[in-house]
């Protein structure tokens, strides 16, 4: 059984439960996925299966890669990743894994690519207070004084700074299966997701989950 599925994020809503609370969700369109290539412990040192989501102009992809489809014998596909299996596994290029290897109640952890904010500033980036907010101070939103004079004469490693803000790889942990509705592909999950909207996402059956200590004095 495959531990993951590639797909998208289509956006948030919120749904109301059965007992009339609303809470927020995510909704995603999660495969469904074709496996490319099968590796086993005899030839690539490792089991996994390479699933591939989505549909690629095949004209735009590299040679390599339009002879990697082809011997797999599948179309051109948008993006690949990689899944551990186990030995035992009989998945083999060519066979489709759906949205229903999840049910409500799972726990999963999804990556994204974060929403890119471009170049920013400190106040925006790193939540500093700025300066005095009146006028005449001329002095609000600037970076200001970032270091020491002779003694040690330099930036301090670390230091907060403007720059490149947003479009990294972000992974949200433990967030929870809501609905899952595998005639359209879709999952419903609890919380908010990385990325902007049609952004590529890998949910994965989480590896931490979260568990509530007893409070203390508690039976």
């Amino acid at each position: 059984m495959l531990n993951g599925l590639l797909g998208k994020k289509l956006g948030m809503t919120r749904i109301f439960t059965e007992d009339g609370r609303w809470i927020e969700v995510t909704f995603l369109e999660a495969g469904p996925c074709m496996v490319v290539q099968r590796k086993t412990q005899a030839q690539e040192g490792y089991d996994a299966v390479q699933i591939g989501y989505g549909e690629a102009n095949k004209r735009r992809l590299t040679k390599p890669l339009q002879g990697h489809f082809k011997k797999a014998g599948v179309p051109a596909k948008r993006a690949l990743r990689e899944f551990r299996v186990e030995k035992e596994s009989e998945l083999k290029p060519g066979d489709e894994v759906r949205v229903d290897i999840f049910k409500a109640g799972d726990r999963v952890d999804i990556s994204g690519t974060s929403k890119g904010k471009g170049f920013s500033g400190g106040v925006k980036r790193h939540g500093w207070s700025g300066g005095p907010g009146s006028h005449g101070s001329n002095f609000h939103r600037a970076v200001g004084s970032i270091g020491q004079s002779a003694d040690p004469g330099r930036v301090i490693k670390g230091k907060t700074m403007p720059g490149h803000m947003g479009d990294l790889g972000v992974t949200t942990q433990n967030l929870e299966v809501v609905n899952v509705d595998p005639t359209k592909n879709l999952m419903v999950v609890r919380g908010s997701v990385p990325g902007a909207p049609g952004g590529l996402v890998v949910v994965k059956k989480t590896v931490k989950v979260a568990t509530r200590s007893p409070k203390k004095g508690a039976k």
